[in-house]
């Protein structure tokens, strides 16, 4: 009978324990900061880590659309209507970035290499062949307008060799020769006078099977948020076309990676060489992709805003005190001074002023926002889009007549959209990550749950074990009697 009792005693005991250390468990976060621990020390740029083999060559298949704006009424453009243009697109290729001549340094705190990017043109996935042709602005005879316009000596001998050869503002080019270049007939002619010119223009020209130059990046072996993040570009570690050292600064990751165990109030920063400056995105909302659950990031408005909203951003004002307003932004000074201003899609965040100086302007968060999807315990990408918009600076240049009455308008060419989605192999070995995460999370739910089975065993045994008792004392005055 004792020790029956005492079986019963030692059930309740453990239950409360149990019930005290899966509450303790809960509340002190012990499993989820041991299982964050473990990925902290895993995700690292290190020969034979899958976080290198993905960082070094991506598994998933990324794709690159162009979605051109075809201009209706060139005419009417000049003599100072609102330009009118019709999106066609996409123009789809498929694109390969492999890290390569990848150098360890510094002990495998950093490691340098080369991101090479090809384009194959997917035909089955594009609006039509590459020779499709776009009617648009004429970007390398508006670059010379501006370049000479304060030199009136060459400036009306470039005049009329471009009236004697019928080029104008405008210009029709294949989808093919816009992207990647054509040999330009007054790029051509200037290239007598200086030799060392590069009479070809493309928008992407010579970025096709090349690489925009040497990264040097952490590797997370001293600290886990500094995986994937630059050090330096091009063997520098800030830029030099913006007014102001915050502007200036190289941050973050190149946009590819980011580092594991992120939260839904962290800032990510990202340096995009195609926008020449750094950026952030902030946490939008849960996702799910794949049956992988993901925090959804995005640039918010501020980024790109005018320095009247974001002060912050006065340095990307060039030349000094030249602000456009927001959701623009002037890069002219580092794409060879070509007077090329990018933005989102369709001006999407930008001044509605944009967006109504060109008819045919249609900004839709769906289609325009760029949004990265992350597993946060990983840090792996699992959905991503980046969306920018390639526009021209257009205004009426007196001492050259092929501008005629043009009006100053931020005139759109392209948007791009590089998108990737997670191949199935990544995201079967995500879910069973993300099953053993729920796994070790739970153990201490599991053990509350145990100490209350338990504790109901206790209670039933007590209460079985003095039912007994009690009948036996009701009836003893009987039996004497």
């Amino acid at each position: 009978m004792q020790l029956k009792s005492c079986c019963i005693y030692s059930t309740g005991v453990l239950s409360i324990l149990l019930l005290i250390a899966g509450i303790s468990l809960v509340l002190s976060n012990v499993f989820p900061h041991i299982l964050q621990s473990v990925v902290k020390k895993e995700v690292v740029l290190k020969n034979g880590t899958e976080a290198f083999e993905a960082w070094e060559n991506p598994p998933a298949p990324i794709y690159m659309q162009f979605y051109f704006f075809n201009l209706t009424n060139p005419l009417e453009v000049l003599d100072g209507d609102r330009p009118a243009v019709v999106e066609i697109g996409p123009y789809t290729y498929r694109e390969y970035r492999p890290m390569e001549q990848v150098d360890f340094q510094e002990n495998g705190t950093k490691v340098a290499s080369v991101n090479t990017k090809t384009y194959i043109f997917q035909r089955d996935m594009s609006r039509g062949p590459e020779s499709d042709l776009i009617r648009t602005v004429n970007i390398p005879a508006i670059t010379v307008m501006e370049q000479f316009k304060d030199n009136k000596l060459f400036a009306n001998l470039i005049s009329s060799y471009m009236k004697s050869e019928n080029e104008g503002l405008f210009t029709t080019r294949t989808v093919g020769e816009l992207l990647w270049g054509y040999e330009d007939p007054l790029l051509k002619a200037l290239k007598l006078l200086k030799p060392n010119l590069d009479d070809v223009f493309g928008l992407f020209y010579k970025t096709n099977a090349s690489n925009d130059g040497e990264y040097v990046f952490f590797t997370g072996q001293q600290n886990y948020k500094d995986f994937a993040r630059v050090d330096t570009w091009k063997g520098e570690s800030k830029l030099d076309w913006w007014t102001s050292d915050e502007c200036n600064m190289i941050n973050g990751t190149n946009g590819a990676s980011f580092h594991p165990v992120i939260t839904k109030n962290e800032t990510l920063y990202m340096f995009s060489s195609d926008l020449c400056r750094s950026l952030y995105a902030l946490y939008e909302e849960d996702v799910t992709v794949k049956g992988i659950p993901g925090y959804r990031f995005s640039p918010p408005s501020e980024v790109f805003a005018n320095n009247t909203v974001n002060p912050a951003n006065a340095g990307f004002c060039v030349p000094a005190g030249n602000c456009l307003g927001s959701g623009v932004l002037n890069v002219s000074l580092c794409k060879q001074g070509a007077p090329i201003v990018m933005s989102t899609p369709h001006f999407y965040q930008a001044d509605e002023k944009y967006v109504q100086d060109v008819f045919g302007m249609g900004p839709k968060k769906e289609q325009h926002q760029t949004a990265i999807d992350i597993n946060p315990l990983t840090g792996i990408i699992i959905q991503a889009a980046k969306r920018l918009q390639i526009n021209v600076f257009v205004e009426k240049v007196s001492i050259f007549s092929q501008t005629g009455n043009v009006r100053t308008v931020i005139l759109p060419v392209v948007y791009l959209n590089e998108s990737v989605v997670i191949d199935d192999a990544s995201a079967a070995k995500l879910r069973k990550i993300i099953v053993e995460q729920d796994a070790v999370e739970n153990i201490p739910f599991m053990l509350i749950g145990i100490a209350i089975i338990m504790g109901g065993i206790f209670m039933f045994l007590m209460c079985r074990q003095n039912v007994p008792e009690s009948t036996t004392a009701e009836r003893q005055p009987l039996l004497s009697s």
